[in-house]
């Protein structure tokens, strides 16, 4: 197809008109920012952050597999991967035991989607790092331990 002056200055005012009504704010751009305001974020201990996730009677299982390197040189950047193998898995949180703050992330899949995630995380000591996984109305818990040379997390 080729570009005639006229389909070229068609398509710069229909995308001048939209510019403008998104910049008007009659258009809004899909949300995708987390809600930060979560309790399970600002807890301060595991406990605390598995009975906000609701996790506190989480069953091990080895159908989560955590990936992790056995020491992390610098732990400020620990690269995991966490992988359900849990039909059904809709959630995975991402704990790190003996940070200030040890919920890192989580994760929510549409039916269907593998439950597989692969991130950096920051860990201030050695410690377990645990997966919690939601599936089929049951919790799941799995954990690995990370060695850490130098923390992470300011220390």
């Amino acid at each position: 197809m080729s570009c005639t002056r006229r389909n070229f200055l068609h398509g710069l005012a229909a995308t001048g008109s939209l510019c403008a009504t998104a910049a008007v704010g009659l258009i809004a751009p899909l949300r995708v920012l987390a809600a930060t305001t979560r309790a399970a974020f600002s807890a301060t201990g595991v406990e605390e952050v598995l009975n906000e996730l609701g996790a506190a009677q989480a069953i091990e299982t080895s159908d989560v597999v955590i990936e992790a390197p056995e020491v992390a040189n610098n732990g400020a950047m620990v690269p995991i991967t966490v992988e359900s193998r849990i039909a059904g898995t809709d959630y995975i949180a991402v704990i790190a035991e003996k940070n200030p703050f040890p919920l890192i992330a989580e994760f929510q899949f549409e039916s269907g989607a593998n439950a597989y995630v692969a991130t950096r995380i920051k860990m201030m000591e050695s410690a377990p790092v645990k997966a919690i996984v939601k599936a089929q109305g049951k919790v799941y818990v799995a954990s690995r331990t990370v060695e850490v040379t130098i923390g992470g997390c300011g220390g």
